[in-house]
């Protein structure tokens, strides 16, 4: 699959993801084989940057239907130019190439950090913007997932908006939320709800919402400075080294990412890659909870209270065949009745 350059025949809809460094781009096949497992119909689009290596924007291109390469310092762009002059805005330029996808009707963005853990397809139902709120502050919606329409216009407004006014937080956030000042009071039909951006290190601030609306979780966020990836797997045990206290259901989702690593990404990252990349690429984790674990979050409701306490029998009652066996005794009984 060729790296595109941004082509102008309109297609369709898309999730589209954005690549800085070669970490990126392992969360970002992550994220797509997530999106893959939970049957999407959309297509999917990896935008990257120079700082990817080749060897491993071939890896991505196996992941995604699309592969754009976007440069915010590249010379060659009028538009660019002026960055240079507004260096400490370079990141946030990056993600605003995703307006210039102009080949696809409708897209929802997903920063490479996230995971899907049920089809979010109905999310194209939303207009521009349509977001979940940052906890940090629900009144600005959080950037990390966000259902937009790619337009030049935009896009140039964008960056005009940018240069003349900054970022009150120095990244897309603050400047997304600047750019769509009205988001906060135009109600539920620019909402996601909580559980689409849902931000692993904020569960413990609230448990019992979290126990009672964990089931509906359909997009986690590894937001902050420690990224599934740089935890340590022992490969003795499948379990994670994750060096600090994390709740069971911060550690569940984070297992679950490692399993997607594991069984449908490390496979084919190529041992030639170098440093932290080509230890992930040299992990062999043969059981464990990275590897034993279900992906259907819906275990059987006898388990409830346990799986609420981060207590899942990845081997016993909640493993896939027993699911599945529960599952087709339920549809005979009831083709008889």
């Amino acid at each position: 699959m060729p790296v595109s350059k941004l082509p102008s025949q309109r297609m369709t809809e898309a999730f589209v993801t954005l690549a800085t460094n070669n970490e990126y781009a392992v969360g970002a096949m992550v994220l797509a084989a997530s999106l893959r497992n939970t049957k999407t119909t959309k297509k999917l689009v990896c935008m990257v940057t120079n700082t990817v290596e080749s060897p491993m924007l071939e890896q991505v291109k196996e992941f995604f239907d699309e592969v754009v390469r976007v440069d915010v310092l590249d010379s060659r762009d009028e538009v660019n130019l002026k960055l240079l002059n507004r260096p400490e805005l370079g990141v946030t330029f990056t993600k605003l190439h995703c307006w210039r996808l102009t080949q696809y009707t409708k897209c929802v963005f997903m920063d490479a950090d996230t995971m899907v853990t049920q089809n979010v397809d109905d999310m194209f139902e939303g207009e521009e913007i349509t977001a979940a709120p940052d906890p940090g502050w629900p009144d600005c919606f959080n950037s990390g997932v966000f259902v937009f329409t790619p337009s030049l216009d935009t896009y140039r407004a964008l960056l005009d908006f940018a240069l003349e006014e900054g970022s009150f937080d120095g990244g897309d956030q603050g400047l997304l939320n600047a750019f769509f000042p009205h988001w906060r009071i135009q109600g539920a039909k620019y909402r996601l709800p909580y559980t689409d951006n849902c931000c692993t290190h904020c569960f413990y601030t609230y448990v019992p919402a979290l126990k009672k609306f964990g089931w509906n979780v359909r997009v986690i966020h590894f937001i902050g400075q420690n990224k599934p990836w740089n935890y340590i797997n022992n490969i003795q045990n499948g379990d994670l080294y994750i060096g600090e206290y994390m709740d069971p259901q911060s550690l569940r989702f984070l297992n679950l990412w490692w399993h997607y690593f594991l069984t449908e990404v490390q496979p084919k990252i190529k041992s030639f890659l170098i440093g932290k990349m080509a230890k992930l690429a040299q992990i062999k984790v043969k059981h464990g909870p990275v590897v034993d674990m279900v992906r259907d979050p819906s275990p059987p409701g006898k388990s409830m209270a346990k799986w609420e306490r981060g207590e899942i029998d990845y081997k016993g009652s909640e493993r896939f065949e027993k699911i599945r066996e529960k599952l087709d005794k339920s549809i005979e009984n009831k083709k008889h009745k």
